[in-house]
């Protein structure tokens, strides 16, 4: 048998693996393609006219396929749950300012290091909106 029937299989493998890790519809044209090649290696054709049918193939697959295969898939963004904080209510426990490096707040029933978003002074107790969360620290603006 041929080496690039094996060549073929393998790719076609490698990419059907990739495929089921991701399942971002990113290889499995390329797995597509492979079989395509596979086929014509299994019918003796030459390494130029196997390279040109997974390419062909490939093309082709990603081309008409991917649209239909894009309605069917979730496009809606999911944030992450830092990002899900923006706009929340929290309380100033430590008073906020950003010169000293000083502020805490209590969103939820987590306390967060916070700066302030316009570097104005924020007392003890007020009541402050989440605009931005970093790695440990929430920028908060007063609330009106």
């Amino acid at each position: 048998m041929d080496s690039m029937v094996y060549l073929w299989g393998i790719v076609m493998l490698i990419c059907v693996i990739v495929e089921a890790c991701t399942f971002s519809l990113v290889s499995i044209w390329f797995a597509v393609g492979a079989l395509g090649g596979l086929i014509a290696a299994l019918f003796g054709a030459n390494e130029a006219i196997q390279s040109t049918i997974f390419l062909s193939v490939s093309i082709i697959t990603l081309l008409f396929t991917r649209p239909a295969f894009r309605k069917l898939l979730p496009g809606k963004y999911t944030p992450t749950n830092s990002e899900l904080d923006i706009g929340k209510i929290a309380t100033v426990l430590e008073t906020i300012n950003n010169t000293t490096g000083t502020g805490r707040v209590r969103l939820g029933d987590v306390n967060w290091s916070a700066i302030s978003a316009d570097g104005s002074v924020i007392d003890i107790g007020e009541s402050v909106t989440v605009t931005a969360v970093g790695t440990t620290t929430l920028t908060v603006r007063r609330n009106p």
